[in-house]
């Protein structure tokens, strides 16, 4: 189902597989392939715990917190786990684009990268 949606690849990150769109991953396979991981919002993972708490549940410790969501394949219908994923690539496609914006701000300000900005040594004169 991932795979359906526009310019999704198939990798893997950590040892299962993962989906990615945008240079972003959106959505995994889990150890446990009965399980999936969506990157979902905060208020996105809310709907679904709310609506389907059965089949939903938060990702462990500050992933959960920033809208991981883990998603239980046998307990979640095709049109729900659908709708979740559109919204895993459309997140992935909105931090995509959000980065290309910075990038290009800093490029047109003189500025690159995240870090401090490295200083010219000159030498001393004595």
């Amino acid at each position: 189902m991932a795979l359906g949606l526009e310019g999704a690849i198939e990798s893997a990150h950590m040892g299962h597989p993962d989906f990615r769109a945008h240079d972003r991953i959106f959505a995994t396979i889990q150890l446990d392939p009965q399980w999936g991981g969506l990157m979902l919002t905060p208020d996105q993972q809310q709907r679904f715990l709310r609506d389907s708490p059965g089949a939903f549940k938060p990702a462990a410790g500050a992933w959960g917190a920033a809208g991981a969501t883990l998603v239980h394949f046998g307990s979640v219908d095709e049109d729900t786990l659908g709708e979740a994923l559109t919204l895993c690539w459309q997140n992935a496609e909105a931090k995509a684009a959000a980065k290309k914006k910075t990038t290009a701000s800093k490029r047109k300000h003189g500025t690159r990268g995240s870090g401090p900005e490295k200083t010219r040594k000159t030498k001393r004169k004595r």
